[in-house]
């Protein structure tokens, strides 16, 4: 009997300090309001036009912001306006540079063919080796900044061999067509729009450079104290993903629908490369590094950055 009591006892005692333990774990955290920046294409304004995000995550605001482009919505999320987005390579390297507290939660490899350096129908260009002396327009810190600084270096010239004209995609739009620019470093849907109204050629496009990925960038803050919330929504998107590149003729008219492109231009667009959210490996990281050695080794940012240290790797796919 007393052997028996005693065990009672321990095993009230432990009991006690598991309710102690469970009471300091930390619990999943029920977040109350999601800021998402999208952009006019990709699985985000899909899942927005579906409500998709909305069913995976149903005790939670959703606020959504559009973006022109990458470098303002990293901006934004710099300024705690954003919790997540999505972007092309470049503009996370730039606000990681810049000390922004954001994290890489997932990538989209990409092949390249999304994006290019084109020039008017009529122009005398025919290589990227005769862009030396050229005003060429490109949105800095976009990923067609590296682009264009790599279609440069495959013809042996560097960014001081031309006239470097940033402007935003809209303003670049109107220098192409005006013929206020000799060449512009753009991507889809623009690229696509731009080749179809303006008959514009590619003088050399990001499938003959070498690969890179857009990423699906979290803020620090969303990562570190709603890890739950963000692997929900980041499988919800890989559903997205799923049916969107399953059912083309549907994602073309959802895309179209809202964002007031023409169903072709998205229908390009779309045809360039599935849509896809995938866990960061190791061989994403050692390609966006690389390519925030460029960026370093032309001090075009201000100091180094090491990719692997803002990767977050807290999600594995369900399925």
């Amino acid at each position: 009997m007393a052997r028996e009591a005693l065990l009672d006892r321990r095993a009230i005692s432990l009991g006690g300090v598991a309710v102690a333990l469970s009471a300091c774990a930390p619990k999943p955290r029920r977040l109350a309001r999601l800021r998402i920046g999208y952009q006019k294409s990709g699985v985000l304004l899909s899942a927005k036009s579906r409500g998709m995000i909305g069913k995976a995550l149903p005790v939670t605001r959703l606020e959504w912001a559009l973006f022109p482009s990458g470098p303002p919505m990293l901006e934004a999320m710099a300024a705690d306006a954003v919790d997540f987005g999505a972007t092309g390579d470049t503009p996370p390297i730039f606000a990681q540079a810049a000390g922004a507290p954001l994290v890489y939660a997932a990538s989209q490899p990409l092949t390249g063919q999304g994006e290019a350096v084109i020039t008017p129908a009529g122009s005398s260009l025919a290589s990227p080796k005769d862009l030396k002396g050229r005003r060429v327009a490109v949105t800095r810190g976009s990923s067609s900044h590296l682009l264009l600084i790599r279609a440069l270096n495959s013809a042996g010239l560097k960014l001081s061999d031309i006239t470097v004209v940033f402007l935003s995609p809209g303003d670049a739009a109107g220098a192409f067509a005006s013929g206020g620019i000799d060449a512009w470093a753009i991507w889809d849907p623009f690229l696509a729009l731009a080749m179809r109204d303006q008959k514009a050629r590619i003088l050399i496009s990001g499938a003959a450079l070498p690969a890179s990925d857009a990423f699906y960038l979290a803020s620090a803050s969303l990562a570190r104290d709603a890890p739950d919330v963000l692997r929900e929504f980041l499988e919800a998107l890989r559903a997205e993903c799923v049916w969107g590149n399953t059912h083309p003729a549907e994602m073309v008219q959802i895309i179209a629908g809202a964002s007031r492109l023409p169903p072709d231009v998205v229908l390009t667009s779309l045809r360039r490369g599935p849509l896809a959210v995938e866990p960061m490996t190791a061989p994403a990281i050692a390609r966006q590094q690389a390519a925030a050695d460029v960026f370093a080794g032309l001090h075009i940012i201000p100091k180094s950055v090491e990719v692997a240290k803002a990767v977050w790797r807290e999600w594995r796919p369900k399925t």
